[in-house]
């Protein structure tokens, strides 16, 4: 969607590994956003974002207007039921919907081979693998790693809205999901306790309120309750008014 930073970019340089051409959309898609979230608002530097995907070499940018993806009257949506509902879609009702239908129509406009989709949104990630093995688009989907801050934070264009003090306690989602991978690693399995512990330690941090933290299977989104090697950790808050994600695999 738009307003591009280094997350995005290591998307372009993996497509760019293994890939003969390489396009990336830019469009800031309505149909993801609910009634009081933040479309009007959303970051947008279409200059700037083509300047950079120009300087990785980038083959083709798709960036269309809102009236050439959504013709009047269009009523079609594509819907992955038992997923589009959970996590990020729990709390943001018809989410989904508009991230399916949207990058259906991507994929029918572009007809790639490979598509590169970042971690961080692993809902979507999960969502968009399910979409395309149940409609068997001809289309491999690869997801990238989470691209972080040095100091944790995981990259989003959402970023921009945290004030300086609201950043300092964004890092509260990183801290918690580092908390639940040492306990991991030390040998705890038990998942309802990795979700209690971190939980406990978002509820610490002030100025941040926490949507969900989960332990979850990273195909179906179901919670689990014993963790293994890729096991999802998975967790939204509030900083502010800024809602932001952020996840692990476990190893």
């Amino acid at each position: 969607m738009g307003a591009l930073h280094e997350g995005h970019l290591s998307l372009v340089r993996a497509a760019r590994q293994v890939c003969g051409a390489v396009a990336a959309s830019i469009f800031v898609n309505p149909t993801q956003f609910g009634p009081n979230e933040d479309l009007a608002k959303y970051p947008r530097n279409f200059d700037h974002d083509l300047a950079l995907l120009e300087n990785e070499g980038l083959d083709v940018v798709f960036a269309p207007a809102n009236e050439e993806m959504y013709p009047a009257g269009a009523a079609t949506w594509v819907t992955v039921e038992g997923l589009s509902d959970k996590l990020d879609g729990r709390s943001r009702p018809g989410h989904f919907r508009g991230v399916t239908t949207v990058v259906s129509m991507l994929f029918h406009i572009i007809e790639p081979d490979t598509a590169f989709f970042g971690q961080k949104d692993a809902a979507q990630l999960a969502i968009i693998r399910r979409m395309v093995r149940d409609l068997n688009l001809p289309v491999e989907i690869v997801g990238c790693p989470i691209v972080r801050e040095p100091d944790g934070l995981a990259m989003s264009s959402r970023n921009a809205y945290l004030d300086p003090e609201q950043r300092k306690h964004a890092l509260a989602l990183h801290r918690s999901l580092e908390r639940v991978k040492e306990l991991a690693q030390q040998g705890e399995r038990r998942g309802w306790f990795l979700a209690s512990q971190g939980r406990s330690a978002i509820s610490t941090e002030k100025g941040v309120k926490l949507d969900y933290f989960e332990i979850i299977n990273p195909d179906t989104l179901e919670e689990v309750e014993q963790v293994s090697s890729g096991t999802l950790v998975a967790v939204a808050a509030y900083v502010g008014t800024t809602r932001l994600i952020d996840n692990v695999l476990l190893p």
